[in-house]
């Protein structure tokens, strides 16, 4: 009844919504079905109540695909020119660790089957450094923090190469057998002498003339040299160490460059591939044998629009090209996204950035046609829907759920119903049958089965892969089944390392690229912005809103978010007494503080051109100066017809849209605000 994020509607029946619905599938299908773009996410899991179901519906329809995830595009990407596409594919442990570097991830509060790890090892007498702009719940329980600006991770990890570099201290013989690209001599034949190379680039006998000394970092990590030098020589002595690579890093306008760069100290040091070592990425985890997939139809749609960047689908449509905005498949568009079904996931507005901007593409008519929301909850981003649905709550609908981020132990959790629908609320599978049988489709949708149907189909499909699993009617007897990983399989890349000619990897040379002669091709031609840079090694490079950008003189702090323990993402983010135990507030150093004469506990307001929220600050000493801090996914909670404050301490408020140069993947931690009394 009022404008898209008015969050006002008028009561519907359910055949008048799945009427409305399917008729405008079809009449939008009947132009170009690519203009459809199913955009679910994690709220809701499990193979029939979970984002499966309806990708299945969608991708009979050939509606448009996403590329990805949001969480680790940039780092997943870049790291797979460097180490293939199995990187992180195999769980590790760090039992034998001498020392474990915590490089930009809080494991305490967004993963702690790592940390349980990590203990392990410190128990054992691992030494265990941090390196992160905030002193977190986990840097707090390490031997050592160090604290840098955001975004100069790659500078802090090139000076302490140039260190093992200028002292012998890399494993030479590891970087000969397995990598290329290190010097000149591990280079591709017709690149060598151009002083391309890593160690040219590390030594400034590169492009740039510049060393990467303990000094020249110093200097845009505001991490003293002699630390730098301390920490390098603690790293080379440690046989062996893990260097585990949080998520944070690489959500950063350069964050496939960062990702590159930290890998490289596992490189440098050879400690890929053995127990107590690691790749230098982040930690995977150990997953049931059993597949348990729901079947794809074959749709004939080869494009696929980055998962950050769907929202110029629907503004820019035609004008996103492969070589600008990262399309896949093809050299551009076929058509603008005109209808979206958002299922399980407050990812339009609240979880998307700049929601200002996203808000005025949203509610223009003229560009999304038509927008679906399902969920349990009116989140900000269901304000935005044409037609809002009420899902059933996770625990009063049947489903199989299989482990996640579990560590070195995998589950599979399958039960029924504990109650009855209340209300008017209907499944997700249920619903997208009846839309189907509108549109003539039903059989070929359900294949004859109901929800408990699916689910024992794919079940005993996945038993297959597994022997040792429990009859379908046994699972749902008892309600959970695990599995530890097999002694032996937990060691990334050991195989590779056993005998790297019988285990190549997935890159063109089968070896760990250092320098990525693939990516230079693939960028050769793409059109960057003049703050944007990609390498084919893993190098240094200021970023758009970092430190160093002119806007910077504006708006002179850096605002970077983090996972925040009252939620998970915005799940939960509406939940009162978690909001009274877990407050929002804004992290700030007492220098910064002090300059703008705020004192711990006022409201603030904190803004840039893209927006304002007003929030609680935190003085504390346990952030970088220059730098402020929000947790991310609280709920946005502005007037949209009136200012646009944001009184709910949303970061997306505040967040630039920006993607990544090659990944085109979410920058969020790269922004740059000020902050004054409210």
């Amino acid at each position: 009844s009022g404008p898209k994020g008015s969050g006002r509607f008028t009561p519907v029946s359910w055949d008048e919504a799945l009427d409305d619905i399917a008729r405008r599938l079809r009449k939008i299908a009947a132009r170009d079905p690519q203009a459809i773009l199913p955009y679910s996410y994690a709220g809701t899991m499990g193979l029939v109540q979970g984002e499966s179901m309806d990708r299945r519906f969608f991708h009979r329809l050939g509606a448009s695909q996403l590329a990805r995830t949001i969480c680790a595009t940039a780092g997943a990407e870049g790291l797979t020119y460097t180490l293939g596409g199995k990187v992180g594919m195999k769980t590790q442990f760090f039992a034998e660790s001498k020392l474990i570097l915590i490089w930009g991830g809080n494991s305490i509060a967004s993963n702690l089957h790592f940390w349980r790890l990590a203990q392990q090892a410190k128990r054992a007498g691992a030494r265990l450094v941090c390196i992160d702009p905030r002193r977190t719940e986990t840097a707090e329980k390490c031997h050592e923090h160090l604290q840098l600006r955001p975004g100069t991770d790659a500078a802090l990890a090139s000076a302490i190469a140039h260190e093992w570099i200028a002292n012998d201290q890399v494993d030479k013989g590891f970087l000969d057998e397995y990598c290329v690209g290190y010097d000149d001599a591990t280079m591709p034949e017709e690149l060598r002498g151009q002083g391309k190379s890593y160690v040219d680039y590390i030594t400034g006998k590169g492009a740039d003339k510049t060393a990467k000394t303990p000094e020249w970092a110093s200097a845009i990590t505001l991490v003293p040299a002699a630390t730098i030098e301390t920490l390098a020589r603690e790293i080379a002595a440690a046989k062996p160490c893990a260097i585990y690579q949080g998520k944070g890093p690489q959500r950063r306008g350069n964050g496939e460059q960062t990702a590159r760069a930290i890998c490289m100290l596992a490189i440098l040091t050879g400690n890929v591939g053995i127990n107590g070592g690691n790749t230098g990425s982040d930690l995977d985890s150990y997953y049931m044998p059993a597949d348990y997939g729901i079947p794809m139809p074959d749709n004939g749609v080869e494009t696929s629009i980055g998962v950050f960047t769907w929202i110029d689908a629907v503004d820019r449509g035609t004008a996103m090209t492969a070589t600008r905005d990262g399309v896949r498949g093809r050299d551009a568009l076929a058509v603008p996204v005109k209808f979206i079904f958002n299922y399980g996931g407050n990812c339009l507005t609240n979880q998307h950035h700049d929601i200002n901007r996203t808000h005025d593409i949203l509610a223009d008519e003229s560009k999304c046609e038509f927008i679906v929301v399902w969920d349990t909850f009116l989140t900000d981003s269901a304000k935005y829907a044409d037609i809002l649905l009420p899902d059933l709550m996770a625990v009063e609908q049947p489903n199989i759920v299989q482990s996640e981020y579990a560590g070195n132990m995998a589950y599979t959790i399958a039960g029924t119903a504990i109650t009855s629908p209340k209300f008017e609320r209907r499944t997700l599978y249920s619903t997208l049958a009846d839309i189907a049988e509108r549109l003539g489709q039903r059989d070929e949708f359900t294949e004859g089965l109901d929800e408990m149907g699916w689910l024992e189909r794919l079940y005993e499909q996945g038993r297959e892969g597994d022997p040792d699993q429990p009859t379908f009617e046994a699972m749902l007897e008892q309600g959970i089944y695990r599995k530890q990983c097999p002694e032996g399989e937990h060691v990334a890349f050991k195989d590779f390392r056993d005998d790297p000619e019988a285990n190549p990897l997935d890159t063109p040379s089968g070896k760990i690229e250092i320098y990525s002669q693939a990516l230079e091709e693939k960028v050769a031609d793409w059109e960057l912005d003049d703050d944007q840079f990609i390498s084919p090694l893993p190098v240094y490079c200021p970023e758009s809103e970092g430190y160093a950008d002119p806007l910077a003189e504006k708006y002179p702090l850096q605002l970077t978010g983090f996972h925040f323990k009252g939620r998970c993402h915005s799940s939960y983010g509406n939940i009162e007494v978690l909001k009274k135990a877990n407050p929002g507030e804004l992290w700030m150093n007492p220098l910064d503080a002090a300059e703008r004469n705020l004192a711990d506990g006022d409201t603030v307001q904190v803004f840039n051109d893209r927006g304002t929220v007003e929030i609680v600050v935190k003085v504390t000493p346990r952030i970088i100066p220059g730098t402020v801090a929000m947790g991310q996914g609280a709920w946005h909670d502005a007037d949209m017809a009136g200012d646009k404050i944001d009184r709910g301490g949303c970061i997306n408020t505040l967040t630039a849209y920006k993607p990544s140069p090659f990944a085109k993947a979410n920058p969020s931690h790269t922004n740059l605000v000020e902050v004054v009394k409210a």
